[in-house]
């Protein structure tokens, strides 16, 4: 399954749940916040299968993965100790794009990963431009300096609403640090990632 490119504000709506974690996409006189449809969608009450699949599906579109890419990194947290639920949102929140996200150097995470993409962003001096390179706390991330005066990264930074702890900022030199793995409590608590890790405990032995 290819990267979900449509309306964000669409699968918002669909969900319940906002994928930009701001709730932009159901503020009064911008969007619908019916779910999509003339009428809005009929809600019905979904099995435990639906249930878990639902909520896989939202967190995959929050985060902007394809389904091979969420499986994979599923089956990474999966081998790691302590509780399969939380480090798979951990390895999530710790992916290079998540967290030039998460710095507001772009104001979504599919320009976080555009950003990435066209090699902009330097990891303690590099240039790194795979969105999926996992970040280890106290690396520092900053934007290339012909890149320094870009409009959209200036806006996105001075818009920036994130209070996470787990990242530290500096506006005025466009750079910014992973300080440290994030904690449960810290990430979106309307996660309910027990059901994901039920979803592909059926999957992955």
């Amino acid at each position: 399954m290819s990267r979900y490119t449509e309306s964000i504000f669409k699968k918002s709506r669909r969900y319940g749940f906002s994928i930009l974690e701001n709730g932009k996409e159901f503020s009064k006189g911008k969007k619908r916040t019916s779910a999509p449809g003339q009428h809005g969608a009929k809600k019905t009450k979904l099995s435990g299968y639906g249930t878990q699949l639902q909520e896989k599906q939202k967190v995959k579109f929050m985060y902007g993965l394809s389904e091979r890419q969420f499986r994979n990194t599923f089956a990474r947290a999966k081998k790691l100790q302590g509780v399969t639920g939380t480090n798979f949102l951990i390895l999530l929140e710790s992916r290079l794009d998540n967290i030039v996200y998460r710095l507001g150097f772009a104001m979504t995470r599919q320009g976080a990963r555009q950003l990435v993409n066209h090699g902009h962003i330097l990891v303690n001096g590099k240039k790194i431009d795979i969105p999926s390179y996992t970040l280890q706390p106290n690396d520092v991330l900053e934007i290339k300096e012909s890149m320094k005066k870009n409009d959209k990264i200036a806006e996105a930074l001075q818009n920036n609403e994130s209070t996470v702890e787990f990242v530290k900022v500096d506006k005025t030199k466009f750079k910014g640090t992973f300080v440290r793995l994030p904690e449960r409590q810290e990430l979106n608590q309307e996660i309910n990632d027990a059901l994901i890790v039920e979803w592909y405990n059926r999957l992955i032995k």
